[in-house]
């Protein structure tokens, strides 16, 4: 028997890390470092590179830390379901907890991109609903490829690209 997934064409993917909570099993930033590790340990995804890290203020709530955030760019024969189950299941290595709306976490994995594709289902949207509008997701995924376009638009071209309010930059890369 064929297995579908394996024999799938190799997708260009992203995804955004985040994460504000230190828990018994790191710092966000040690977080964010053990899942790039798990994504590029997994036999379904090829050439993974991470952004740098970079710090944000809270998107939600503002009684909370600010964030540590980071892009992945992959390759993956997983469809975008396959792709979400394994984002979730980073975050529960990581022992996510669900506390409020846009409040703190340990580690959050979003799809961003699944190529080009569109995909809206009862559990994921692609793209992202907030990718156009948020630095700490544009801005690593411009250093990543500044060729990149999203639903039609050059990302370099995109405002908040641009905007690094609440924004720092940490370091190279965090793998």
């Amino acid at each position: 028997m064929v297995n579908l997934s394996e024999s799938r064409a190799l997708k260009t993917c992203y995804l955004g890390l985040g994460g504000n909570l230190s828990n018994e099993l790191g710092t966000p930033s040690e977080h964010i470092a053990k899942a790039i590790a798990s994504l590029s340990a997994h036999p379904q995804i090829e050439q993974v590179r991470a952004s740098s890290l970079y710090a944000s203020k809270p998107m939600g709530p503002q009684d909370q830390p600010d964030f540590i955030n980071a892009v992945v760019e992959l390759q993956t024969s997983l469809s975008a379901q396959q792709l979400l189950e394994v984002c979730q299941h980073l975050e529960q290595q990581a022992q996510r907890v669900r506390l409020r709306r846009w409040g703190e976490r340990s580690l959050d994995v979003d799809v961003l991109l699944y190529g080009d594709e569109s995909v809206s289902t009862r559990t994921l949207t692609v793209p992202h609903p907030g990718i156009k509008l948020r630095n700490f997701v544009l801005i690593p995924l411009a250093e990543l490829n500044a060729k990149l376009v999203i639903q039609g638009e050059l990302i370099t071209d995109l405002a908040p690209t641009h905007d690094w309010t609440g924004l720092t930059r940490l370091d190279d890369n965090p793998s």
